[in-house]
């Protein structure tokens, strides 16, 4: 059998408050997982799990700054406090605050740095032990990080150039990390979705929001419910499966 649900398993899903980490706990949750939702905007994630509970699942709201290596730390150990173990771990959060180099502002830098780089190594960091000890102990033997980067992680571009480092690193770590723990059964999954129509395009200048929007102009972008079918389907993958990288784009995108 290819296709496994997720029931008597725990999900941490990393910025859950919208878009993509929203669909994807909602998914999740629909496939039997409990599901905890990780993010800033602590009203967002109580509304969220309610609709998660209304329809039967389990949530578990904690507000965090992943990009906090203590907060990071102890949204896993609440986690497992709680529920004594945890399965799966999406990587989600992250800011997109794209411009030129020349004339910068550093501090822009040090935000996508901050969550984008730091709060996945702290977010997996602290639940590596845990995933690879539900590999070891679980009815499925397996365990799974997904890891959201972007096209910008395969295709530098003027104008995203932080964007596009901090994308980069994040699959050679995949890679690296992938190697080390895949004998293991703790899989490890890259996703590089491209233009997606989610609140991150808010983070951006009036005058980077406009190039955007030029750049993508006649394309349907991919929806937030799109990637977390993806992610979905990657992690309910018998454990003899891998999906080590899935780069997708909206159909018309050849860039």
């Amino acid at each position: 059998m290819t296709t496994e649900r997720l029931d008597e398993t725990v999900a941490l899903v990393t910025g859950a408050s919208s878009g993509i980490g929203e669909a994807t706990a909602l998914r999740l949750s629909a496939e039997g997982a409990t599901v905890v939702l990780v993010a800033r905007r602590i009203d967002r994630l109580k509304a969220l799990a309610e609709k998660i509970e209304s329809s039967g699942g389990q949530a578990l709201s904690i507000e965090c700054d992943v990009a906090d290596r203590e907060q990071a730390a102890a949204a896993v150990a609440q986690t497992v406090q709680q529920f004594g173990r945890l399965d799966t771990l999406v990587n989600n959060a992250g800011v997109m605050l794209l411009g030129p180099i020349e004339n910068a502002n550093p501090e822009d830098w040090e935000r996508m740095i901050g969550v984008n780089v730091d709060g996945l190594l702290a977010c997996t960091h602290a639940a590596l032990p845990h995933l690879l000890k539900s590999a070891q102990e679980s009815k499925r033997q397996v365990a799974d990080i997904v890891n959201l980067s972007s096209t910008a992680g395969r295709i530098p571009r003027v104008g995203s150039g932080v964007y596009n480092l901090v994308k980069h690193g994040i699959g050679a770590f995949s890679e690296s990390l992938r190697q080390e723990v895949t004998s293991r059964f703790v899989r490890v999954t890259l996703i590089e979705p491209g233009v997606v129509d989610t609140e991150l395009k808010t983070h951006l200048s009036p005058a980077a929001q406009e190039a955007l929007k030029q750049r993508f102009a006649g394309i349907e972008p991919l929806r937030a419910e799109d990637i977390a079918d993806t992610i979905s389907y990657v992690v309910t993958r018998n454990r003899r499966i891998a999906l080590n990288e899935i780069l997708m784009r909206p159909t018309p995108q050849d860039f």
